[in-house]
């Protein structure tokens, strides 16, 4: 039995025991790339909803991911793998990937990183100008139905990590989205709601015992409304 995650950093577990959101932050694991850290994900909430029902995880989150990333990876772990059960935390609408010479680059709001090459960081200087946050919540809105729509017949539970959507046109999603149009309900105004604090004050990310209670109000709903019994 297999549960597929995906998400951003708050789905690889960043910073949940560790300062790490990246495996290569690590100096001893240099060349594991933008991969979890090990030790954040073996206590990250897919981990532990993985543990209670008894799969075998497959984390497809990376930190700092864009909803495009998500999408993409998603649609190419589906092409040859059927998994039991989906869990996607979608990432903030702003992020963007973008191809440029083989490779895909995060961007998002934060700034230009100093290892993007030229042609990306011209990019951004008119992409941060122009962006246009309603339009692109609409965007993000259609994409991650398509997707919904693709899932028929496979298990799949959607939330929002940060932000809910701001519509008054709404969809609906029967069971498989976890209050898309209610911020309380998204992973980090629930656990903040629920008196929980992030690691650090100049962090957004939550430690163990938070993945831990995210984990058990998933695996509710999961077990209620998700799994064919």
């Amino acid at each position: 039995m297999i549960l597929y995650v995906n998400g951003d950093s708050h789905s690889a577990g960043a910073e949940a025991v560790n300062s790490y959101c990246f495996a290569e932050d690590d100096p001893n694991l240099r060349l594991s790339g933008r991969k979890p850290h090990p030790n954040n994900l073996a206590v990250s909430y897919g981990q532990k909803v993985a543990d209670t029902l008894g799969y075998n995880l497959i984390c497809d989150a990376e930190s700092a991911s864009s909803n495009d990333r998500i999408l993409r990876t998603t649609r190419e772990y589906l092409k040859t793998n059927t998994p039991n059960l989906i869990v996607i935390g979608w990432s903030t609408w702003e992020r963007e990937e973008w191809l440029y010479e083989d490779r895909y680059y995060q961007v998002n709001a934060g700034g230009i990183s100093k290892d993007w090459p030229n042609a990306i960081k011209h990019r951004y200087k008119n992409w941060i100008h122009d962006i246009n946050y309603h339009q692109k919540q609409q965007q993000e809105h259609e994409k991650i139905w398509q997707l919904h729509q693709e899932l028929n017949g496979i298990p799949h539970l959607f939330f929002n990590s940060y932000l809910a959507f701001e519509f008054t046109e709404k969809k609906d999603w029967g069971v498989n989205y976890l209050g898309p149009y209610d911020e309380n309900q998204t992973y980090y105004h629930w656990l903040s709601n629920q008196g929980y604090h992030t690691v650090d004050t100049n962090s957004y990310h939550y430690g163990s015992e938070a993945h831990k209670i995210w984990a058990n109000h998933l695996t509710k709903i999961i077990n209620e409304s998700i799994i064919t019994k």
